[in-house]
């Protein structure tokens, strides 16, 4: 007879019927399909090519020994215990825990933080599971009632009230007082406004929250999250890993299914790894869906120019976001507006870029109250005047605002307007302004080449081109990236000086 081919761990040689149990070591001229899957256990051939029995495999039988496995397979299960087995066996099944749970988090994104945010019988599972006594998964679950199948259901077809979005994501014997009066004619610096903003609309809706590098227990890298994990536990205010794509992404999830969360980008030059999302998910989602979602989410963070901190630290994103349609943009420079606006962005359904300049947070002035809010589309007047508008935002309206005491000393009466919505742009303002004046001079720290005012130069010159005598002026950064050194980094941005030479420059051109 000719000599048998070469054993194979996956399928048996022998003519001998294979054992019922194992159905991946049938005959190959058996008339049922082998199994693709692997053994469970190698299996050594003896040297007439017929394999060996085990005494495991033979155990499989037995229905006390089934008995045992299935109590070792929950003693695996242990949270707790987990220490007092092998290290081969806690690590591996820690390494299978991380495994799914990371799973879970980037397929499930939005869905599950919904129902993390919504579950209160969650949080006070895992503080049971917590106690040194031992736990298994499914007496954890039967504990706390919670079921992760009904908690993940569509919300398109329940209500926000039926889901337990009204519920705290943290026990109320948890939560640590806070002091609820507030002195509103105190002066408070920029971040301290901005925290009050998101404290204030995250006690007033609980559907708000916010997530980003360091915004727990670090209290964000400006401290506008200080100590809110205190007040609203750490699945509101919730820290991530350095993952810009990654979290964004999850944030716009969770705003498709009904929460309104914050982003902070602890630097906003790191949230172009998000831009992916920001433009394809944030800005389009609404139109693609055909209107059945909405994308209540708040992209914030500080930018800009600082004092040396480099190229990649300082970059100015408004000129990457204001092409990408579905998406508003608004710049602060005053505590005042920056709660009133942050307010009324998180309250939006649009989907917001809330730039923060880097050098402004120390500002310090009044704000108003908890029911103040501020138009995202209107402009700010901030100096009236005759002669010649001067349209700026951000920290630049600082430095006009330092020119304008030259000039108005040189015997001139410039209007100054802060745009604030740098998309879209307030154009009746605008208007309004250059109808009195008929010059204007554009003044920013973006970019001179395609930055925001080259369109609204391109929108003055197509819309009021009759109202001007004068080409309009703008003033911007050079093309080129900021340099670490102080001198060389001033001299790349608009200094006060260069305000005064173009307006002094217009006014005797039309003279």
């Amino acid at each position: 007879s000719p000599p048998l081919p070469p054993p194979s761990p996956l399928r048996s040689n022998s003519p001998t019927p294979p054992t019922p149990h194992h159905h991946s070591h049938r005959s190959p001229h058996s008339h049922h399909p082998p199994s693709l899957s692997p053994a469970p256990f190698p299996i050594a051939p003896t040297p007439t090519g017929r394999r060996t029995t085990t005494p495991r495999e033979r155990a499989r039988g037995d229905p006390k020994t089934k008995k045992r496995a299935q109590e070792a397979m929950q003693q695996s299960l242990l949270v707790p215990g987990m220490a007092k087995r092998g290290k081969q066996d806690c690590g591996l099944m820690t390494s299978l825990l991380c495994t799914v749970s990371a799973l879970a988090l980037v397929t499930a994104g939005g869905l599950c933080l919904r129902s993390i945010q919504g579950s209160a019988q969650l949080e006070s599972g895992l503080r049971t599971a917590a106690q040194p006594k031992m736990m298994t998964m499914r007496s954890f679950l039967q504990a706390t009632g919670y079921n992760p199948m009904q908690a993940m259901r569509s919300p398109l077809r329940e209500s926000r009230r039926s889901s337990g979005l009204e519920a705290s994501a943290v026990a109320p014997e948890l939560l640590e007082p806070v002091e609820t009066k507030k002195d509103m004619s105190e002066p408070r610096f920029m971040w301290q406004a901005l925290r009050e903003a998101v404290d204030e609309e995250m006690e007033r809706d609980p559907n708000v929250m916010i997530m980003g590098e360091d915004v727990g227990h670090y209290g964000g890298s400006y401290k506008v999250t200080t100590d809110l994990y205190k007040k609203f536990g750490d699945l509101r205010v919730l820290d991530t890993p350095i993952c810009e794509n990654g979290f964004t992404g999850m944030a716009v999830g969770a705003a498709m299914t009904g929460l309104r969360p914050i982003v902070e980008g602890m630097n906003m030059g790191f949230l172009l790894l998000a831009f992916n999302q920001i433009s394809n998910n944030c800005g389009m989602l609404h139109y693609t869906s055909g209107g059945q979602y909405k994308v209540p989410i708040v992209i914030r963070g500080p930018g800009g120019v600082g004092r040396q901190l480099g190229a990649e630290h300082s970059q100015r994103l408004e000129s990457y976001f204001q092409s990408i349609p579905g998406v508003q943009l608004v710049a602060v420079s005053t505590p005042r507006n920056a709660k009133a606006l942050l307010k009324a962005a998180i309250r939006s359904d649009n989907p917001i870029v809330f730039f923060e300049h880097v050098l402004l947070y120390n500002l310090k002035d009044t704000v108003g109250g908890p029911d103040e809010v501020q138009s995202l589309e209107k402009a700010e007047v901030v100096k009236t005047g005759k002669d010649i508008t001067i349209l700026t935002y951000g920290r630049m309206r600082y430095t006009v605002m330092e020119a304008v005491k030259d000039l108005e000393a040189r015997g001139y009466d410039p209007e100054v307007i802060d745009l604030i919505s740098l998309k879209p742009f307030d154009l009746h303002t605008i208007k309004n302004s250059i109808a009195k004046t008929n010059k204007a001079i554009i003044v920013e720290e973006c970019m001179l080449t395609g930055g925001i005012g080259a369109s609204l130069s391109a929108e003055i010159h197509e819309r009021f081109f009759d109202m001007l005598d004068h080409n309009v002026i703008r003033l911007s950064s050079q093309d080129v990236p900021t340099a670490f050194a102080l001198e060389l980094e001033a001299a790349t941005i608009v200094q006060p000086e260069q305000v005064v030479s173009a307006v002094e420059k217009v006014m005797q051109a039309t003279a």
